[in-house]
């Protein structure tokens, strides 16, 4: 007899506009335009360990290619998406985006301080390694349009996308994450990033 198998299919996500807010009126992300989004699809087993994973990048030309991994992902893991990634994006979407199972790292750490980080300052103090770009640049690099820029573009949405899974990983992990506080001393973060198994029920054969 064959045992149930317990998996995940998670997806780490990030998001790169055409704009900044000071270029549109109000604060609406949706109204910024997407350049490019990046995306880190994963199973992992029932010990937490990845068995398959892949980056793929897509163009606002390819957009369309998103949806079906979105949807079919038990954990759609970014920073700070359900506040700028998640609402940028619905205008697109093909269904409701934001009822899909998000989880907002920023937000997990917001109720654990109660108050917000960057991205930045939790990889820097928790992995030893920040990011290497800015979103202001990303903006740049679209309007530059040129092969180069594109290339700085990808590189900056992807390494975005690796991050963000670092920190996710390390939160799990060792259920905790760590800042630099205003007095430049290390503090540490209590999380739980633990994840409900998605059980496949083994297919019984005829005979």
């Amino acid at each position: 007899m064959v045992s149930s198998i317990l998996v995940v299919t998670e997806v780490i996500f990030d998001i790169e506009t055409k704009k900044i807010f000071d270029d549109i009126e109000g604060y609406n992300p949706a109204d910024l335009g997407i350049s490019i989004v990046s995306v880190y699809s994963r199973t992992v087993n029932e010990k937490g360990e990845e068995t398959e994973g892949e980056m793929k990048s897509f163009w606002e030309d390819d957009l369309a290619k998103i949806w079906p991994m979105f949807i079919n992902a038990d954990r759609i893991i970014g920073f700070n998406s359900l506040h700028f990634d998640v609402p940028a994006l619905m205008p697109l979407a093909p269904y409701d985006f934001k009822k899909l199972k998000h989880f907002d790292l920023m937000d997990h750490v917001k109720g654990a301080l109660g108050f917000r980080l960057s991205l930045n300052a939790i990889a820097s103090e928790t992995l030893g390694h920040g990011k290497s770009d800015n979103g202001l640049n990303a903006v740049y690099y679209w309007q530059e349009h040129s092969e180069e820029s594109l290339a700085k573009l990808l590189k900056y949405c992807e390494m975005d996308v690796m991050v963000t899974k670092e920190v996710y990983d390390y939160g799990q992990k060792n259920g905790q994450l760590k800042y630099k506080d205003k007095w430049n001393t290390s503090r540490i973060i209590e999380v739980d990033f633990s994840c409900p198994k998605v059980v496949i029920e083994p297919q019984m054969g005829l005979f």
